[in-house]
C-alpha cells in the first residue's frame, strides 16, 4: 500500500502571523545594530518620531509617539497615553539585543598552516560546540570615509565567508566522551587558503602591504590589521574603496535562515531567539496597542538594551543611566512650563512596572532531570513567569501576580520557572533596572530549547501568547494593580 503523509496542521491566522513575523525579523536582525535599524524602521512606519539625546526633548505630548537609540544597538521606544500627567507610571517592557558569538579581534589577521585565519574572541557564554562546520560570516558596523568625513555603516555578508572545521574522529578518539573547546585554540574560523589567495592577489601589486592593515601607505600604522582578502568583500558590501575602512565592530553569524519547522509546524528554528524573540514580540505588541492609547494615563515604553550577555554594564547596557533617562526626561519633557513640585520623577518611578522578558528554559525530553519537578516549562503553554529566592530574578509575590492577572482576564496562559536548588541560576536585566531604579519588576519569557547555540528552538503559539500577553499588560494593568496597591497602602 502507498505511503499516506497527512499534511501538517496549520495555525490558526494570528499565531502564523506572529511566528512568521519573528521569522523575517530574525532574518534581517543579524547583529543588535541590524536589530535596532529594523526595530526602528517599523517604529517610523507607525508615525513613531526619532529622537536625540543630544538635543532639548521639546513638545512632548500626550497621545504622541517617540523613540531613541543608543550606540546603534539599543532603542527605547515610548507611546505617552491620551490622559498622561506627569508623575503618572510607565509600563515597560525590556529584552536586550545581543546574543553570544565570536566576535572579531582587533587584530583579526592570522596565519596557520597555510591557511587564512581570522581571529575572534568570545562574546558571552555560547554553546561553543555547536559552532563547528556551520556556513558562517560576519556581520556588525563599519566606520569609514564618506566624502572626507567620517561615517558609520552596517554590513551583513549574506554568503559563506567562514568556516571552524571541526577535527576528525580517527584524531581524538575519545572526542564523544570528552569533549572541551578551547576557544582560543579552537575557533578561529578558516577564511581562505593562502596559496589560493596569492594566486588571485596576482596582478594587485602591493595590495598586502598597503592595505593589509587599513590604511594607504606601507608604513600606515592604521587601527586595523585584517587580512586584505575580509576588507575587500566588506569593501564591496558597502560600495567603498578598502582604503576607507577605518575600524569596524564585527560578529560571527550563521548564514542559515530562521525558519518555521517541525513535523507540525509548530516551531521556530532559529539563531539569536535569546533574546530577538522578545524584541519582536514587545515591539509588536506595542504597535498593536495603540489602538487604545488615548485612553491611558501612564506612558508605554519599550527598552531593548545592549550587552545583556556580558553583565550589561555598558553605555547601551541595562546598567547605565537608560532607564533613568527615558522616565526623566519624558515625565518633565510632558511637563514643560508647567506647575513643577519637583519629585514627580520619583512619584512617577514609584507607578511604574517593567516586565523583564528574556527567553525562558522550556523542560528538556532527554535532560529532565536538569528541571525542578513541578516547574519544567513547556512549549504552546504561554509566557513563564520567573522565580529565584536570591533575586536572581527580580519577580515577587506581587509583580506575578499582576502580570499573571493581566493573562488570565484574557484567557491567556501562564507558565512558572524556578531553577533547582542544587544548580546555579541565570540572570537577566530584571534585577539591574528595578536596583537602579526601583521599579517594580517580573521576569518572564517565552520558553525554548538550545539556548546560546548557534541554533535555538522555540514554539509558534508562544510568540503568539506573547504578543497578547505584552497587549493586555499595558491595557489591563492600570486596573488590576490600582486594587491591589490600594490595599498594600493599609497598615494594619
Amino acid at each position: 500500500h502507498p505511503i499516506s503523509i497527512k499534511k501538517p496542521i496549520k495555525m490558526a491566522q494570528g499565531q502564523a502571523r506572529e511566528a512568521e513575523g519573528l521569522v523575517k525579523y530574525l532574518n534581517e536582525c543579524w547583529t543588535p545594530f541590524h536589530a535596532v535599524q529594523v526595530t526602528a524602521r517599523l517604529l517610523r512606519e507607525a508615525g513613531f518620531k526619532q529622537l536625540k539625546e543630544r538635543e532639548r526633548w521639546e513638545g512632548l505630548a500626550p497621545g504622541h509617539k517617540y523613540f531613541y537609540t543608543r550606540n546603534e544597538s539599543a532603542i527605547v521606544a515610548f507611546a505617552v497615553g491620551g490622559k498622561f500627567k506627569p508623575g503618572n507610571g510607565f509600563r515597560v517592557i525590556g529584552a536586550h539585543t545581543d546574543s553570544p558569538c565570536p566576535k572579531l579581534k582587533p587584530v583579526s589577521k592570522d596565519v596557520k598552516a597555510g591557511c587564512l585565519m581570522v581571529s575572534v574572541q568570545n562574546y558571552g557564554g555560547g554553546l561553543w560546540y555547536t559552532w563547528f562546520d556551520r556556513d558562517l560570516s560576519v556581520a556588525g558596523r563599519v566606520v569609514h570615509k564618506s566624502g572626507g568625513k567620517i561615517k558609520t555603516s552596517l554590513v551583513a555578508v549574506r554568503r559563506p565567508i567562514l568556516r571552524v572545521p571541526s577535527l576528525a574522529i580517527h584524531l581524538q578518539r575519545g572526542v564523544n566522551d570528552n569533549l572541551k573547546v578551547n576557544f582560543q585554540q579552537h575557533m578561529s574560523p578558516f577564511l581562505a587558503t593562502s596559496i589560493k589567495n596569492e594566486l588571485n592577489s596576482v596582478g594587485d601589486g602591493d595590495r598586502e602591504s598597503k592595505k593589509a592593515k587599513g590604511g594607504s601607505e606601507a608604513g600606515d600604522k592604521g587601527v586595523l590589521q585584517q587580512h586584505p582578502l575580509l576588507l575587500d568583500i566588506l569593501a564591496k558590501e558597502l560600495n567603498i574603496e578598502q582604503a576607507d575602512i577605518l575600524d569596524f565592530e564585527l560578529q560571527v553569524c550563521d548564514t542559515q535562515p530562521s525558519c518555521i519547522g517541525g513535523a507540525m509546524e509548530e516551531l521556530v528554528f532559529s539563531g539569536r531567539l535569546d533574546n530577538l524573540a522578545h524584541c519582536y514580540t514587545s515591539t509588536r505588541a506595542l504597535l498593536d496597542s495603540l489602538g487604545s492609547l488615548g485612553e491611558d494615563d501612564g506612558v508605554r515604553v519599550i527598552a531593548l538594551f545592549d550587552h545583556e550577555e556580558c553583565g550589561s554594564c555598558s553605555s547601551p547596557g541595562a546598567a547605565s543611566t537608560l532607564m533613568m533617562d527615558t522616565v526623566k526626561r519624558v515625565t518633565l519633557g510632558v511637563l514643560g512650563s508647567g506647575v513643577c513640585r519637583g519629585d514627580e520623577v520619583e512619584i512617577a518611578l514609584q507607578n511604574s512596572f517593567l516586565v523583564s522578558a528574556d527567553m525562558a528554559h522550556a523542560l528538556h525530553p532527554n535532560y529532565a532531570d536538569k528541571h525542578e519537578p513541578q516547574h519544567g516549562p513547556k512549549f504552546h503553554k504561554g509566557v513563564v513567569i520567573k522565580h529565584n529566592a536570591n533575586q536572581r530574578y527580580a519577580t515577587n509575590s506581587i509583580t506575578a501576580t499582576l502580570f499573571r492577572e493581566c493573562g488570565r482576564k484574557r484567557g491567556l496562559p501562564c507558565q512558572e520557572f524556578v531553577v533547582r536548588s542544587d544548580m546555579g541560576c541565570g540572570s537577566t536585566i530584571g534585577p539591574i533596572v528595578t536596583s537602579k531604579t526601583g521599579i517594580r519588576t517580573v521576569d518572564v519569557g517565552i520558553p525554548q530549547w538550545s539556548m546560546h547555540s548557534v541554533r535555538e528552538v522555540c514554539g509558534c503559539d508562544d510568540i503568539d501568547y506573547a504578543v497578547k500577553h505584552f497587549v493586555a499588560f499595558w491595557e489591563d494593568m492600570p486596573k488590576i494593580e490600582k486594587d491591589l496597591l490600594d490595599s498594600m497602602d493599609v497598615i494594619v
